[in-house]
């Protein structure tokens, strides 16, 4: 049924770049906010960009702020976050999600998303 699935991780080199995507099928998102959130080694989950269901409205965190950037094409279904200048503490599963706006935002881990993807794997070294 309903799908989220992740694709473009691999290892890159600090300072490299990757452009990560997230396919959606089962179901339209256009009335979603769409989200990333990531998964470090011994760490829990933390949110990374969300952006709203029109693709105006984005949000990030902190320590992405300024190097990554979230995308939407909703004619495609599909969700993009870019992520420039990579460093080591990127490393994480990234993990596509899909929920409203509101859930998004108050949400730290992003547990209880409505939809979830399986994640890819970014390693950064040096």
């Amino acid at each position: 049924q309903v799908q989220l699935v992740e694709s473009g991780g691999g290892l890159v080199q600090a300072g490299g770049s990757l452009r990560l995507s997230c396919t959606a099928s089962g179901r339209t998102f256009s009335n979603y906010a769409m989200a990333w959130f990531r998964q470090a080694p011994g760490k829990e989950r933390d949110f990374v960009a969300v952006v709203g269901m029109s693709g105006v409205l984005k949000r990030y965190a902190d320590s992405v702020k300024g190097r990554f950037t979230i995308s939407r094409d909703s004619g495609q279904n599909m969700v993009y976050l870019q992520m420039n200048n990579l460093q080591p503490e990127d490393t994480a599963v990234y993990y596509c999600a899909a929920d409203s706006w509101k859930n998004i935002a108050t949400s730290s881990t992003g547990y209880g998303m409505e939809y979830w993807g399986k994640g890819t794997l970014v390693t950064v070294s040096l």
